[in-house]
């Protein structure tokens, strides 16, 4: 797990435990649905390969190998790791129409996915770097 991080158990975390555990930038973002400013976050710009995780519970989310400079000021991914890990739902904040996607094990919010990324699968994931944790491969 990245640096000896300590993740919650979603079945059992209540809102003080992720108060206590995260960020106030990390819980903005991650328990509030909030967004952090365009390249200010720790990962945008991380080139080294590894595995992206929940900052909340520590499951897999994203891989470095799908990981691609957008431009956006976000970390963006082509496709999550793991299928079944990034859930989808639609978000009509901010006087639009988007799709939001959050960790399914303990619904927090990572970022957004939009249809205009590179193949091979057309998407941009594009992600909080406040809802991340990474791990450097060995």
């Amino acid at each position: 797990m990245p640096e000896e991080r300590e993740f919650l158990d979603p079945q059992k975390a209540s809102d003080d435990d992720y108060r206590q555990l995260l960020s106030d930038e990390a819980y903005r973002v991650t328990r509030e649905a909030g967004t952090e400013h365009a390249f200010s976050g720790n990962l945008y710009d991380e080139k080294r390969e590894g595995t992206y995780r929940c900052i909340c519970c520590g499951t897999e989310l994203f891989d470095s190998e799908d990981k691609f400079a957008s431009g956006s000021g976000w970390p963006s991914f082509t496709r999550p790791a793991v299928d079944d890990h990034v859930g989808e739902r639609k978000d009509t904040s901010a006087g639009m129409v988007r799709t939001e996607v959050v960790c399914v094990a303990c619904d927090a919010h990572l970022g957004h996915v939009f249809d205009d990324g590179p193949e091979p699968t057309g998407l941009r994931y594009c992600i909080n770097s406040a809802a991340l944790a990474f791990e450097p491969s060995e």
